[in-house]
């Protein structure tokens, strides 16, 4: 069978990651303090991550979505600010996003081919893997996944399609990128009523005036139609509830068919590039637990705001202890007047949170608040659940840096 090589192709053990516990997060107090979370926030590179997750995981993960740096050889700065007007870029408020900028193919192909190895050792016999590119190296990594798979284990390569401006005047405006997913078996997820959409106006009008229309064949027009291997989903640009002013941040409803399609209740999902969080924020939704990775602390925390929200169960926070969280010297100013704490100045926050029952030791996330994306007002008051108990105050200001404060 054909195989891709390239000069410094090869498999090195990394030295495994040495994941440090930062913060149990319970949404809003759900399940806190008792419920053991299931699910996990890890900050780390993904490639000394991984391995240390192999221990415990190793077989056991039933879906992994991958949306790794695409090649594209850009750099792609995060908008932080809140209430911007969307058609004035010249006003934005950024920060440090990501970059996708590498020497060359070799560079990019050392750094995408050992991490889908690592990502088929942990995947669950009856697991699938869905890899998100574009046309820059969607070629390269089909190669590469069907040495590590088996060509025989290809099930699907979908297109997802999507509108939106483009300065391309010498050829066809590229608008779709490319889902290669590989199954770790013969056995796997496939729950086709759970994505099963609507016919087309047209193609029920068409049955309903001709008996013969699908040659002696008659569609269940009510149950609806499998989707096709091409997806129409609008990009996260246009959808403003949703965004969250990280660079090429996914819509839900895309991520949505693929974990109601691939994955069932209860099951342990994981996106190794996270980045915006929109893989954890639907598999929480959908009921299924989540290992989220990124290596840049910006994704973490715009993953995090998102789960607050939406999650329905505790997750974990961790990190590689070599990873660094930019902490900030401003100091944080509040008042408690018994149950009820103030800050006195949020203006310059994005996030905070309480642990209000502090031990000293592994911080409790009982209470949050997060800026909103589009209104731009974060409270500066909390309710405490107990009074005169020793609490503990994190929070993120909006260049990034943590702050922590002890009562």
């Amino acid at each position: 069978m054909p195989s891709l090589h390239w000069p410094s192709k090869a498999l090195h053990d990394p030295s495994p990651a040495e994941l440090v516990l930062e913060a149990v997060t319970y949404p809003h107090g759900q399940g806190y303090p008792l419920e053991e979370p299931k699910s996990h926030l890890i900050l780390g590179d993904n490639l000394k991550v991984m391995p240390a997750l192999l221990a415990k995981y190793e077989g056991k993960i039933d879906l992994i979505y991958a949306d790794p740096p695409f090649f594209t050889n850009r750099r792609y700065p995060m908008r932080v600010g809140r209430g911007e007007d969307s058609r004035k870029p010249t006003e934005w408020q950024l920060s440090e996003g990501y970059a996708d900028h590498w020497e060359d193919l070799d560079a990019y192909l050392d750094f995408l081919y050992p991490r889908l190895v690592w990502m088929h050792r942990l995947l669950s016999p009856t697991g699938m893997l869905y890899l998100h590119l574009d046309w820059h190296a969607n070629a390269y990594a089909r190669l590469i996944l069907d040495e590590i798979f088996g060509r025989e284990r290809l099930l699907n390569e979908i297109a997802w399609v999507y509108h939106g401006p483009s300065p391309i005047r010498s050829a066809f405006n590229r608008k779709h990128d490319t889902i290669l997913v590989y199954t770790k078996s013969d056995r796997y997820t496939f729950n086709v009523d759970a994505i099963r959409e609507p016919y087309n106006p047209s193609t029920v009008k068409t049955f309903e005036a001709s008996k013969k229309a699908g040659f002696g064949k008659i569609p269940d027009l009510a149950r609806g139609k499998v989707p096709e291997d091409w997806w129409y989903f609008p990009v996260v640009a246009r959808l403003h509830k949703e965004r969250t002013g990280y660079p090429t941040q996914k819509p839900e409803s895309l991520l949505e068919r693929i974990i109601l399609a691939s994955s069932n209740a209860g099951d342990l999902v994981a996106d190794f590039f996270c980045g915006s969080g929109t893989t954890p924020v639907v598999a929480t939704r959908a009921g299924r637990n989540f290992l989220a990775c990124d290596g840049t602390w910006r994704a973490i925390h715009t993953t995090r705001n998102r789960l607050v929200d939406s999650a329905r169960f505790p997750f974990t926070f961790q990190r590689d202890a070599e990873a660094i969280i930019p902490t900030g010297k401003q100091n944080l100013h509040c008042e408690r007047d018994g149950n009820i704490l103030r800050l006195t100045n949020t203006s310059n926050l994005d996030y905070w949170e309480i642990d209000p029952d502090w031990n000293g030791s592994t911080f409790q996330s009982r209470i949050q608040a997060h800026r909103p994306n589009r209104s731009g007002e974060l409270s500066g008051m909390m309710t405490l659940p107990m009074v005169n108990t020793p609490i503990c105050i994190r929070a993120v200001t909006i260049s990034g840096d943590l702050l922590v404060k002890e009562i």
